[in-house]
């Protein structure tokens, strides 16, 4: 277990507001960024990783989506394409790290 600069988990500010807010309890990236274990801080609350798997986009689900933030997955899937700037294609098949974590 090591303590983790939030940045290197969470990409920006939106996304640390949604974690403090309880609104997001999970993060979906091309690579691990943390360990299981791991706790990072937002404004002063810490939240503990509690798993890393390694998956496909397409073994994702609503829940999945919902613990990122989104209605569902399809909104999920439209929000990725906006936050990459369009250039983010959906590919069942590729390789992503599901973090997830709660607060402490």
């Amino acid at each position: 277990m090591a303590h983790i600069d939030a940045d290197t988990l969470l990409p920006n500010g939106h996304v640390k507001e949604l974690v403090a807010e309880g609104e997001m309890t999970q993060l979906t990236r091309g690579q691990a960024y943390a360990d299981e274990g791991d706790q990072f801080e937002i404004d002063g609350d810490t939240y503990a990783v509690t798993s890393v798997e390694e998956l496909t986009l397409g073994e994702l689900t609503d829940e999945d989506a919902q613990r990122e933030g989104s209605a569902d997955l399809d909104a999920y899937k439209k929000r990725l394409v906006r936050a990459h700037g369009g250039d983010f294609e959906w590919d069942d098949d590729a390789d992503v790290v599901r973090h997830r974590f709660e607060a402490q």
